[in-house]
């Protein structure tokens, strides 16, 4: 089941609920397996190994860069791999307010694709450590730590989301520029047909391609110059207005700028040396 992680955040931030147990499994073939989850809610964060586990006959695989929440008194299904060693810790949380907990994501489970992280991996580890040490201190910190887990792990999830929105948008205005290049196309207008801001659409395209959408735009155009110098003898002034460059004196310039010799420069080069 696929989740809104900022309403999950959004969920935590106002819900109070406190840990009730954090339990460390792994491969073994004397522990007797449940038919049912626990009396309580809980995230089951896989550091290594594959296992896939069904709640309520929906199954999740548990692997490194994912945690899975399941809700309590769920039917339980297990599903093993072969020899493959697998190791998961569990962190069983409840409610603090009957009323609240009707409401809320401790009754579904779902899965969030939090991708490796280390610090996660870190935390949870921690988590599960001074959970199981005496004293009222330890149990102070594990809840402390348990709100740094679930912290750490939302974060991971909308980082992922982040990246992959913004490849997305990236493919989008890239493959548009790649079809109307030899048009009067401006940063504004395409912010504005896509309805994201400037400083949005330049950070994306900074991100996957090094360079600004200005740039961008312009380095196309004068590739796409490039290939009509070498297949055809059109006017340079020509070419220019083709590829969306209506000052041909301008063109000549960002020409050289990009390859180091004029556009006549460059067909002429590969007339007399095509290969």
């Amino acid at each position: 089941m696929k989740i809104d992680v900022n309403q999950l955040a959004e969920h935590f931030a106002h819900i109070p609920f406190q840990v009730e147990g954090v339990y460390r499994y792994a491969r073994n073939p004397g522990v007797p397996h449940a038919d049912y989850t626990d009396s309580f809610p809980g995230f089951v964060f896989p550091p290594t190994g594959k296992v896939q586990f069904q709640f309520n006959g929906t199954p999740y695989i548990f692997s490194p860069g994912k945690v899975v929440h399941g809700g309590a008194k769920m039917t339980l299904a297990q599903k093993m791999f072969g020899k493959t060693n697998w190791e998961y810790i569990l962190v069983q949380y409840r409610i603090c307010n009957a009323e609240l907990e009707e409401s809320s994501f401790s009754h579904q489970h779902f899965e969030l694709l939090t991708g490796q992280s280390p610090r996660l991996i870190e935390l949870i580890m921690r988590l599960w450590h001074v959970y199981n040490q005496p004293g009222g201190l330890s149990k102070f910190q594990t809840e402390m730590l348990f709100r740094d887990v679930l912290n750490e792990a939302l974060v991971c999830v909308a980082s992922r989301q982040n990246s992959s929105e913004s490849h997305a948008l990236f493919e989008r205005v890239s493959h548009y520029i790649h079809e109307y290049y030899d048009q009067s196309l401006t940063i504004a207008s395409l912010a504005e047909q896509y309805d994201v801001n400037r400083n949005r659409l330049s950070y994306v395209f900074r991100r996957h391609a090094g360079m600004g959408p200005a740039e961008y735009l312009l380095k196309y155009r004068i590739n796409r110059a490039q290939e009509m110098l070498f297949t055809s003898d059109v006017p340079v002034q020509q070419i220019a207005q083709t590829v969306g460059i209506a000052d041909p004196f301008y063109f000549s310039r960002v020409f050289k700028k990009q390859l180091g010799i004029s556009p006549t420069e460059y067909r002429e080069k590969f007339i007399n040396n095509p290969c």
